[in-house]
């Protein structure tokens, strides 16, 4: 069987797609790819063409799936491979258009090969040997679980490359006081003071569902948004409609908390809810406020998910000021087919030497956690 190419995920019904999900995560579910392509987010001009890959039955059931996109750059993706692009650029190869197997702006590890493994791995196989007709340079899945690891792992053509994340676990906490008596007497001081700090600033803050927001508030959410990217002189990836409709769609999974002074809203962090995982993906201010961003993104994430016995909290990618605040490292995945051979062999090197890098990285943070007694 050949694989299929859907150039919406329209194609194909959101109950046949979602069948096939065995993690409960929003960020796959059909509802949420349908935003971004329904929200003008993805598509158009702006780099991101759908091109879902699917391996269908006789009878035109799915069988597997992998949500991909052709790209024309490299921009949304949180693995980085410009240089690999810029190497290809000075040789005159083409690098793009190149395949992802990716969520859009969604540096979240979770499922990129649905379906059983033996279907997966057809229409992985179908996939790679079909990439130079089609025109695209290269195959890319960002953010793997294990189930594609070891999918992956050996197969011919295929390079592996680690990144480097920093989550927070929930460790059966009764509440933030109980989570700050782990910690050591100096970094449990710089906590509390830095909340004391925004409290005496006469910040409040509200925790919202998506069903309890209304379109004026979801201007805020995204005026709050949209900043984080203007203050850095660049543009926003998701479009407002993005916000309304996934309000629409996905009510349940998400999560705003509002900061206000003075009764009128100052800032905002915006975040999605798995079964037992919280995913901070947004945040914006109005005006600069010391210590509110620490705040607003990771106190008051890890005060919700204490309270509601969530078991972790993935607060985005980077960010080493995550790391004193008691957030560990957590090796991420990519997996990467290169079609011209030269290629392949300078970025295998390449990997070879980062991925030890990689690790003694995140061996050396995971000693620099603020735990008074290391687990």
């Amino acid at each position: 069987m050949l694989p299929t190419y859907l150039n919406s995920i329209h194609e194909v019904s959101a109950s046949q797609w979602d069948d096939l999900l065995t993690q409960a995560q929003p960020f796959l579910r059909h509802a949420f790819l349908a935003t971004l392509e329904d929200s003008g987010s993805i598509g158009g001009r702006t780099g991101w063409q759908p091109r879902h890959a699917v391996l269908l039955g006789e009878q035109g059931q799915l069988l597997a799936a992998m949500p991909s996109y052709v790209k024309s750059h490299s921009y949304g993706e949180f693995v980085f491979d410009h240089g690999w692009a810029d190497a290809c650029h000075r040789a005159g190869i083409d690098y793009y258009p190149k395949l992802l197997g990716a969520i859009p702006f969604s540096p979240v590890t979770g499922q990129r090969l649905l379906g059983t493994p033996s279907a997966a791995g057809q229409l992985l196989d179908e996939i790679t040997s079909s990439l130079a007709q089609q025109g695209l340079s290269s195959l890319h899945m960002n953010f793997t679980t294990e189930t594609e690891n070891a999918l992956l792992q050996g197969r011919e053509g295929w390079l592996q490359r680690m990144g480097c994340q920093f989550h927070w676990r929930n460790r059966g906490y009764r509440d933030f006081q109980d989570f700050l008596d782990a910690l050591s007497s100096r970094k449990r001081k710089q906590m509390r003071k830095e909340r004391e700090q925004v409290a005496g600033q006469g910040i409040e803050f509200e925790w919202r569902e998506g069903h309890q927001l209304s379109e004026l508030e979801w201007d805020f959410v995204y005026l709050c948004y949209a900043n984080t990217y203007h203050v850095r002189g660049q543009s926003p990836y998701l479009t407002r409609a993005f916000f309304s409709l996934l309000a629409e769609r996905m009510p349940e999974m998400i999560r705003v908390v509002f900061a206000h002074q003075a009764g009128r809203p100052v800032a905002m962090a915006f975040s999605l809810l798995g079964v037992d995982s919280l995913y901070g993906r947004y945040w914006g201010c109005l005006a600069e406020f010391d210590r509110l961003h620490f705040e607003t993104c990771f106190y008051q994430g890890m005060d919700y998910a204490i309270g509601r016995g969530l078991q972790r909290f993935d607060a985005g990618a980077q960010g080493e000021h995550k790391l004193i605040r008691g957030f560990e490292p957590v090796i991420t995945h990519s997996w990467h087919y290169l079609c011209h051979p030269g290629l392949r062999a300078a970025v295998a090197n390449f990997l070879d030497e980062e991925q030890l890098g990689v690790q003694r990285y995140a061996e050396h943070a995971r000693g620099l956690l603020p735990y008074r007694v290391a687990e």
